[in-house]
């Protein structure tokens, strides 16, 4: 069994690795020849102001005085340049943004993996091809344009990374800081021959990153003073540096300036999805080749934004984020970026028209070199007769559409040459999307075989070994026909070779292998399906129908609450009417009723808002009182029950409540201080910190009985718990371990097996670390129902009140008991444990059910295994390479641009398929914290039997 535990451990991390090689690989390549425009650039230099987190309609909106919030900006767009809104897509996160404007493509997601800070691929961008480049703001953002480039022509100045401060007094300094650092930079230029000669090159690139409103808006949300505020900082900051620039170039005429920002902002001071507060930038141009304002009497846009903002009369130009590097690259006359996928807008150029469709001609040659290169790629590595091109952009093709707009162009058919060449980079954008998933439906197959064959035989498995389903069969392992293995053997050599000549990379040969001995053990098991099989003949046909019925209705809601989270209340809702198609409402009332209560109080949860809920530190401290009441409740209970209650039990819970008292302390006055803007105090820093790592021990020195020990972990649970807690979400702890509890007393007086020898009351029961495997039973039906009820309940725990597929479902506030200085890779560690907490109260609970049933855990883990397998392929097949973190992690209707619609996309797939991988560690952090006993003062460990 142990064999079996630790190669199903390794085929599910080949299931999981595979989604990523088959959906989120990288679409960048490398060997292009480097296109740009021949002719001469308009500007000699280009400054590009990024205010990170700014919202479009933040800034072109007026103030509640009526004036507007940016004068500097909204002159710029009436007197001097042109405007419009830049569209982002999802992830919007400052890495992704921040490439797609310099480097022109959307980041691929593998950089999530090293949180957006290392470049997993090297890529091309605007900075690398500028002769220097100069830029001053966060060092997050600066290093990764940087990192990796040869050559001494970037230099980057940045704050340190303690600077991001979310609790910090007045986080425009981050702003402020850049403008300051910028104006002594041309002050020193001036005195620095050598600096002033590089300055005054051409093709050069200053890049200004201003992060102050991105933070401002995680602290105090996009509706708050100081956000608005810094905003205003902000144009000030702009509107000085641009008339500096012009008096140290002695207004030359020669500088091209463009600002905009790399995402937007929820209301509730989130991003990294779709909504369109998230995903709609501001974006003004203006100086060296960029076009002077338009006045128009109608516009093509229809929305409500034109009227509100007062810009009706305006021009609109809107563009795509990616769009932005190959404008930039065309006003400074440096080649595209070789990895850019963006759309020349030569809308916003103010040139010949002969310039316009020369740069068109450029971007179409650099899209389509990408596309040249990654079909010869995709074709090298196929045997010539299986290969497929990409029959729209033909060679022929390719080389008609280029020499008819070359035509167009010298015949000054510029129009024509234009669209011509639009046509092409289109053709160009779905070739490049065609080879790039050139290898998912033969890579998806393979997968899916290994899937639904490690699903049989983990279920015959269960039938062979754990159930009394094969009563004809022998027990022990029939030895395999020499025909089988041979054939088997004989396909896998056949399926190697076929990789081999193809040169395919050693992940193929683990997915395309992989199903061969997998299904080589299912058909070995012959006889076990044929006497299952007809086991099943002599159920009663309808009675086998709806079995199969219930068993799929509960799969499906399972797979549906991943999309609508009120399934789950559906569900809870369902067990709260369990007991009355039981005899559990008439053996045991009380459980009953008590089921029903906190099932349908548990219920109303996946009920409340994910997103856009504002802190409620009221219902923390709430929270925190119930649990005290009830911490009262029990310890006067046990004071009753026992008649010696050990001096240093009774202080073990003493010390926990007070853990507790402390952490409502700790939340409350840190709320209060941040108010205040005075920062986190290093006394609540420390308790924090304190009580999380006590969380961990405490419930190792409680007493093994069952009860006690469920309840020291509450408390333990509950004292970190309130403090990563904002508002209602601090509530379900409590009310989960309450239905866990109940859970537990419900399945005992289910039982009704006659393998069980005996039946304990659950107050009475204890743990130990070596359970009596001898009365370990068999598998029955009800124990599916029992697997099922753990996997909702773990999937509740997940998506009851925010979970890790959508970033927005999360308030950087709740970690601020920790630390306010912006830290993704802590802050994520705690949120994860924020997360973790409910898991581990299910897998305690599920522990003492294992005990109380007297089930063994590795057979019921069987079961769940294949439950949590089915699910995952069905998201398999939903799986996509786009969209938002929060539609791929809640009900996509929305956020983050969309990550989209109403298909799954990569973190069901990966929550179903980490499942069963952490299962694996919960278990086993369950066992420990259920069945350790630790001493104090020196004494020997000992565990009650």
């Amino acid at each position: 069994m142990l064999l079996f535990f630790i190669l199903g451990l390794l085929v599910h991390f080949v299931f999981f690795g595979s989604i990523f090689d088959i959906y989120f690989t990288s679409p960048l390549v490398h060997g292009m020849t480097p296109q740009f425009t021949p002719l001469p650039p308009p500007a000699k230099r280009l400054v590009l102001f990024v205010a990170d987190g700014l919202r479009a309609d933040a800034l072109y909106e007026f103030d509640e005085n009526g004036n507007p919030r940016a004068p500097f900006i909204r002159n710029i767009i009436m007197h001097e340049g042109s405007w419009g809104i830049s569209h982002t897509r999802v992830p919007t996160e400052s890495r992704p943004g921040h490439v797609a404007l310099i480097a022109g493509f959307y980041e691929d997601v593998s950089a999530v993996a090293k949180g957006w800070k290392e470049n997993p691929v090297g890529f091309d961008s605007l900075i690398n091809e500028s002769k220097y480049t100069w830029s001053w703001g966060s060092p997050d953002i600066l290093t990764m344009f940087a990192k990796g480039v040869g050559g001494d022509h970037i230099y980057t100045y940045s704050y340190d990374a303690e600077s991001e401060d979310f609790g910090a007094q007045d986080v425009t300094k981050l702003d402020t800081w850049v403008f300051d650092h910028v104006k002594e930079f041309f002050h020193a230029a001036r005195n620095n021959q050598s600096l002033f000669s590089k300055v005054n090159e051409e093709k050069i690139v200053f890049f200004l990153h201003l992060l102050g409103i991105d933070t401002n808006g995680h602290a105090h949300r996009p509706t708050s003073r100081e956000y608005k505020d810094n905003i205003k900082v902000v144009d000030d900051g702009i509107k000085e540096i641009v008339s500096m620039l012009e008096h140290f170039y002695g207004n030359d005429g020669k500088t091209a300036f463009i600002f905009t920002s790399d995402h937007g902002m929820t209301d509730w001071g989130f991003h990294g999805a779709g909504h369109p507060s998230e995903t709609l930038t501001p974006f003004v141009t203006w100086g060296a080749g960029i076009k002077y304002p338009q006045k128009v009497s109608a516009q093509k846009f229809d929305d409500a934004f034109l009227k509100e903002w007062k810009l009706e009369n305006w021009k609109r130009q809107d563009i795509h984020q990616a769009d932005v590097a190959p404008l930039m690259a065309s006003l400074i006359g440096v080649p595209f970026p070789l990895n850019s996928v963006g759309i020349l807008p030569i809308d916003y150029l103010n040139n010949t028209d002969l310039f316009r469709a020369e740069s068109m001609f450029t971007n179409a040659m650099q899209i389509l070199e990408q596309f040249k290169v990654k079909m010869t790629q995709k074709k090298e590595a196929i045997l010539p007769f299986f290969f497929t091109p990409f029959k729209l952009l033909s060679e022929s093709k390719q080389l008609n559409i280029l020499r008819k707009a070359r035509s167009y162009i010298k015949q000054r058919k510029y129009d024509e040459a234009v669209s011509l060449c639009k046509e092409l980079i289109h053709l160009a954008l779905k070739g490049l999307s065609y080879y790039h998933t050139y290898d998912r439906f033969f890579l998806g197959v393979n997968v899916v075989l290994g899937f639904v064959g490690w699903t049989s035989y983990a279920s015959l498995l269960i039938i062979k070994s754990h159930s009394n389903l094969t009563r004809g069969v022998s027990k022990e392992v029939k030895k395999p026909s020499h025909l089988l293995a041979c054939s088997f053997t004989a396909l896998g050599v056949l399926v190697a070779f076929f990789l081999l000549i193809q040169d395919c990379p050693w992940t193929y040969y683990v997915y395309c292998l992989l199903p061969i001995p997998i299904w080589y053990a299912v058909l070995r098991e012959f006889r076990v399906i044929q006497d299952f099989v007809l086991s099943l003949l002599t159920f009663p046909p309808s009675q086998l129908v709806a079995y199969l019925f219930i068993f799929t209705l509960g799969i499906e809601v399972l797979v549906l609450s991943f999309f609508y989270r009120y399934m789950l209340t559906a569900g809870l809702v369902a067990f709260a009417c369990w007991p009355f198609i039981t005899q559990l409402r008439t053996r045991a009332k009380s459980i009953s009723l008590s089921w029903i209560f906190f099932s349908l109080l548990l219920a109303v949860f996946p009920l409340m808002p994910v997103v856009g809920r504002k802190p409620d530190i009221f219902l923390v401290m709430g929270a925190g009182l119930l649990v005290l009441l009830l911490s009262l409740c029990v310890v006067t209970s046990l004071l009753k029950r026992k008649d010696h209650f050990i001096n240093e039990e009774l202080l073990l819970h003493l010390f926990q409540m007070l853990s507790i008292v402390l952490s409502m302390y700790v939340v409350y006055t840190t709320h209060d201080s941040l108010l205040k803007k005075q920062g986190l105090p290093l006394f609540n820093q420390i308790i924090s910190w304190i009580t999380l790592a006590s969380s961990f021990v405490l419930p190792l020195l409680s007493p093994t009985s069952l009860f006690e020990r469920l309840f020291s972990i509450l408390l333990s649970s509950m004292s970190a718990y309130l403090l990563l807690s904002t508002g209602y979400e601090a509530l379900f702890p409590l009310v989960l371990s309450c239905l866990m509890f109940v859970w537990i007393q419900v399945e005992q007086e289910t039982l009704q097996q006659p393998s069980v020898s005996y039946k304990q009351k659950v107050t009475s029961l204890q743990f130990t670390c070596s359970p009596d495997i001898t009365q370990f039973r068999q598998l029955y039906l009800d124990d599916v129902r029992r697997a099922f009820f753990l996997v909702f309940f773990l999937v509740t725990a997940f998506f009851g009140t925010g979970n890790i597929a959508s970033i927005n479902s999360f308030d950087l506030a709740s970690v601020y008991c920790f630390l306010t200085v912006f830290s993704p890779f802590m802050m994520g560690a705690l949120m994860m444990w924020k997360i973790l907490i409910p898991f581990v109260l299910v897998m305690c609970a599920f522990e003492a059910v294992q005990l109380t049933t007297q089930l063994s855990s590795k057979r019921l883990f069987l079961m769940v295994l294949i439950i949590s397998d089915i699910m995952a392929l069905h998201f398999f097949f939903l799986v996509k390479d786009y969209g938002s973190w929060l539609d791929i992690g809640t009900r996509f209707s929305l956020p983050v641009t969309c990550f989209f619609f109403s298909f799954c996309s990569i973190s069901h797939y990966v929550i179903v398929m980490s499942m069963t991988i952490v299962l694996v560690f919960l278990n086993g952090l369950a066992h420990l914290l259920m069945t350790k006993k630790l001493e104090l003062c020196g004494k020997p460990k000992s565990h009650l039997i």
